[in-house]
């Protein structure tokens, strides 16, 4: 509780000053509405927001799924040969650098225009690859030379020293890289709906779009609070499991 109040106390401050400004400097509520009126557009638009907020939260939890799927398994399968990660590494490298935006187009093609959802799964679940990906790699590699060593000695197979020895090891890095692959994947679901132009999954993109078009723009920062806490309640959860996994390893 004590950690949560100064940041809780930071933020009211910055309500209070904001809607004060806009209160005095009378800006007009189409630039920048106070925050009274984005809590109004919260209450009314409450059951349309819910309902897309959860759109995204859905097709963001898939795409993390698939990213762990493929990330951590990809990187597992490298670590076990120098050649393979020497190989595969530099892909992975220009996959993260390749803007989302850039493939989209292609991915509504071959996922199908009629399937936007599963076009903004895998965008989404490419932006958050690269994270799990490297944590795991990374941690892999990051077991106790000298144990590595005891296992040598004691001729322990590949399957063995994987099991027993760099799996544990990498832990902590697989949950760093599941933290920031959990907000890359909101980030990149939020992004791949806006680039698939369609309206089809009714995410809270489409809700941003769709408020923008029209101007409304205590509607679009209702939007983006619901995002925002979107966001900040899986980071929550992930550091939940951090918390867990690290009290049963001590």
């Amino acid at each position: 509780m004590i950690r949560i109040l100064p940041p809780l106390l930071l933020t009211v401050l910055l309500l209070a000053g904001w809607e004060l400004a806009c209160s005095l400097l009378h800006v007009p509520p189409w630039f920048l509405p106070p925050p009274s009126a984005v809590a109004t557009a919260l209450i009314a638009r409450a059951p349309l927001l819910a309902a897309s907020a959860a759109a995204t939260f859905w097709m963001a939890l898939q795409a993390l799924a698939v990213a762990a799927l493929l990330g951590g398994g990809l990187a597992l399968a490298v670590s076990l040969s120098r050649s393979a990660e020497q190989a595969v590494r530099p892909l992975a490298v220009a996959l993260q650098v390749t803007p989302v935006v850039a493939i989209a187009p292609l991915v509504m093609i071959w996922a199908g225009l009629d399937h936007a959802d599963r076009a903004v799964v895998a965008l989404a679940a490419t932006v958050a690859f690269f994270p799990l990906f490297s944590g795991v790699l990374t941690g892999l590699k990051s077991a106790d030379p000298d144990l590595e060593r005891l296992f040598d000695l004691y001729g322990a197979s590949p399957v063995q020293r994987l099991i027993r020895l760099r799996l544990p090891a990498a832990l902590p890095f697989v949950l760093e890289g599941l933290r920031v692959a959990a907000g890359l994947a909101v980030i990149g679901a939020v992004v791949a709906e806006f680039v698939s132009g369609s309206g089809a999954t009714q995410g809270l993109a489409w809700r941003l779009l769709e408020a923008g078009n029209r101007l409304r723009t205590a509607d679009m920062l209702a939007a983006l609070a619901c995002l925002m806490v979107m966001g900040l309640l899986l980071n929550a959860a992930v550091g939940l499991l951090d918390r867990a996994v690290r009290r049963r390893l001590s």
